[in-house]
């Protein structure tokens, strides 16, 4: 059977408790941005393997949830995004290009929505780690003091900015200036179309 909304509204507040306690996947350790293959016979966007087993985050994050939203919904992300910019002169721009594009069009919102999703999913399969989670050190360490305090308040920041989503979307650390800051981001929306560097999402 595979898992219903609920089903990932729940397992996603679990793993955003059982994260920030600092014991399960999440990683501020390997801050990569995401990377789209190209594959002419595929369309110009294909996704990149998962970085792990889809079994790797158990039980934090079960085996059928990853296949579902792996292969299901981001990879239907990029199946509509390669309808919508097939013939254009989108299909040879990087994401991060389209979405800039495209954010704030009315009449774009389709690909705006679908190349965010993408880039979304990207980034946030390379913010999870199995066996990760845990007190970062050295100057990730130091930043985060710097902008928040402490780790403890860093955490309770990003909770906040995590469970107090409405609906879908996303909360973030990013890097504003010289500063880390925790935000929220609904639906498809994505702190890259205005411009501040994503370093972890959940």
């Amino acid at each position: 059977m595979s898992p219903t909304l609920s089903d990932y509204a729940l397992n996603r507040r679990r793993f955003l408790t059982t994260v920030l306690a600092g014991s399960a996947v999440l990683t501020l350790g390997d801050l990569v941005l995401p990377r789209v293959a190209r594959a002419a016979a595929a369309g110009p966007f294909t996704l990149p393997p998962l970085p792990y087993a889809n079994d790797a985050l158990s039980p934090v994050i079960s085996a059928n949830t990853i296949g579902f939203h792996y292969g299901k919904h981001h990879q239907g992300y990029a199946t509509k995004l390669n309808e919508l910019v097939a013939g254009s002169p989108m299909a040879d721009q990087s994401l991060e290009a389209i979405i800039k594009a495209t954010a704030g069009k009315a009449d774009q919102a389709a690909i705006f929505n679908n190349a965010a999703q993408v880039w979304n999913h990207t980034f946030y399969w390379n913010s999870l780690k199995p066996k990760g989670g845990g007190k970062p050190t050295g100057a990730l360490a130091e930043w985060i003091d710097k902008s928040f305090g402490d780790y403890d308040k860093f955490k309770a920041e990003f909770t906040k900015a995590a469970t107090g989503q409405f609906g879908s979307g996303w909360a973030w650390l990013i890097k504003a200036g010289d500063t880390l800051a925790g935000t929220k981001t609904g639906n498809a929306d994505t702190p890259i179309a205005r411009g501040p560097r994503p370093l972890l999402t959940a």
